[in-house]
């Protein structure tokens, strides 16, 4: 097994597990963090010991979970993300992906862990498949059957309309419109898309599989689009080939590695429970579609209808309405003219990089919660922060009473 990476504190942790009567696991609101609970979450039940897995958005929030929790003597709080709580156990570290860790305990455990949500975790932290230390990973898949690699776009649904319209790993002109990506489809591949799907029943498919669809001219399309979008910018022509040439899984719950990654992280920031239920392997494939349908639908709008402005270094994103990570990963990957996204939403915030790691937000909460106390307004709810393990994408949340010019200001004062 390879070792790469891994802290002197594996051994206590993976001891700690095997000998635990009953694991907490309190894990950080993204693909990875879910991914890597499933991923551990299987092992013990398949040992027969009991678990319980909740999510927790913020350092703050995970503290306060993993401190309240109490039990006797052989229980185990593992925290899966960062976390101030000193009862508890860390799965992971601060610059390593989750899922990695969780693959490393789950083997140390006498386990075999699922490769191809493993997998997933990992696109979901931004590792390309077969980078670094997952390279085992991907090799043993292939070896396995239990990946592919092949045209087209990653999607996690066979109907590539649905797929593509829905995908917060694309930004084109018809992106968030089931009826304007059908239209473009139709007219640039001149596929079937009338073929019967496994989703018919669904009211959000078109009716299309990718079985009757060329995959190759799909993902010429995808690109084509995604790079011409008069609000694109020279960034996409790179971002939109992470999601080209998908590893298919055909055994899994999802047509592909990408498309699984990108349910995870729709679940774990809207609709947790599900995503948890997701990863540890329960039937909650259909749910958990619902909930990315509409979170995609979501984030595609609010980008469309979002105000922006341009710092040195920094692009901001106002939104009404919608998820603030997505909507900041979309501008950063195919949209920012700067290297630096802020998203701004209604009491809460997202930032994402291209180049480099965030500013430290654990300063920027600090200064933000002494800017509030300053002018009086701050509240009981103070102002809490997470950070992924790349350190390339952010979350802050606060009361949504703060305006944005002070949230920008400060994040400005940390570039």
């Amino acid at each position: 097994m390879s070792t790469d990476g891994r802290s002197a504190s594996d051994s206590t942790t993976a001891s700690a597990l095997e000998s635990a009567s009953f694991v907490r696991l309190v894990t950080k609101a993204d693909g990875d963090g879910l991914a890597a609970s499933g991923l551990v979450a299987r092992a013990l039940a398949a040992r027969g010991t009991p678990f319980q897995v909740t999510v927790g958005r913020t350092v703050a929030t995970r503290t306060e979970r993993a401190q309240a929790t109490t039990g006797g003597d052989g229980d185990l709080t593992l925290v899966v993300g960062s976390t101030d709580a000193t009862n508890a156990t860390r799965l992971d570290t601060d610059d390593r992906p989750a899922t990695l860790a969780a693959v490393d305990h789950v083997r140390d455990l006498g386990e075999t862990p699922d490769l191809v949500l493993a997998l997933a975790g990992l696109v979901a932290a931004g590792v390309e498949p077969g980078a670094g230390e997952s390279e085992w990973l991907i090799e043993t898949a292939r070896e396995r059957g239990l990946v592919e690699r092949r045209p087209g776009v990653a999607i996690p649904t066979a109907d590539p309309v649905d797929g593509l319209a829905h995908s917060t790993r694309v930004s084109a002109p018809w992106s968030g419109d089931v009826d304007a990506t059908h239209e473009t489809l139709s007219d640039a591949i001149g596929a079937d898309l009338e073929a019967e799907t496994d989703r018919a029943d669904d009211a959000d498919a078109s009716g299309t599989t990718l079985e009757h669809t060329d995959h190759r001219a799909l993902g010429s399309v995808v690109a084509l689009d995604a790079v011409s979008a008069e609000a694109a910018t020279a960034a996409a022509a790179e971002s939109i080939q992470r999601v080209l040439k998908p590893y298919a899984t055909p055994d899994a719950p999802f047509e592909t590695v990408g498309g699984y990654a990108d349910v995870l992280e729709a679940t774990a920031q809207t609709e947790p429970g599900t995503g948890a239920a997701l990863a540890m392997g329960h039937d909650a494939r259909e749910p958990a579609l619902a909930v990315w349908r509409e979170y995609g639908r979501r984030a595609h709008n609010a980008l469309e209808a979002a105000s922006t402005g341009r710092y040195d270094g920094l692009f901001v994103v106002g939104i009404d309405d919608g998820p603030v990570e997505a909507v900041a990963a979309l501008s950063t990957a195919f949209r920012s003219p700067e290297p630096l996204v802020l998203a701004v939403g209604a009491g809460e915030a997202a930032l994402a990089t291209r180049e480099g790691t965030l500013p430290p937000l654990e300063g920027v909460a600090r200064d933000l919660e002494s800017v509030l106390e300053g002018t009086g307004d701050a509240t009981d709810q103070g102002v809490t922060y997470d950070v992924t393990a790349s350190g390339r994408r952010g979350y802050l949340q606060y009361d949504p009473a703060v305006d944005e010019t002070t949230i920008i200001e400060t994040v400005r004062e940390y570039q």
